[in-house]
């Protein structure tokens, strides 16, 4: 492997998946803008759309999460070739 092209920086950060509210902990180098505080210490905050707890290969259980409102924006944007 080459040296020096891995970052040193790894803290722990805590995800939220937004669709379940689920937070987990693990080492991580992104960037966060908010924190949240877990068990009495407070961790930067990354929030996911989904994650292995609403995951529908992990759950077994098929369902349509449209948190972005891609569905709404697909219609508006080819309604006016619809007759």
């Amino acid at each position: 492997m080459k040296k020096g092209i891995h970052p040193d920086s790894y803290r722990m950060v805590a995800f939220k998946d937004m669709s379940n509210e689920d937070v987990f902990l693990t080492k991580s180098t992104a960037n966060a803008k908010e924190t949240i505080e877990v068990d009495g210490v407070e961790y930067p905050l990354i929030k996911l759309e989904i994650s292995r707890t609403s995951h529908p290969f992990y759950t077994g259980k098929m369902k349509l999460i449209d948190t972005a409102g891609r569905i709404d924006k697909f219609k508006s944007k080819y309604a006016k070739f619809k007759k």
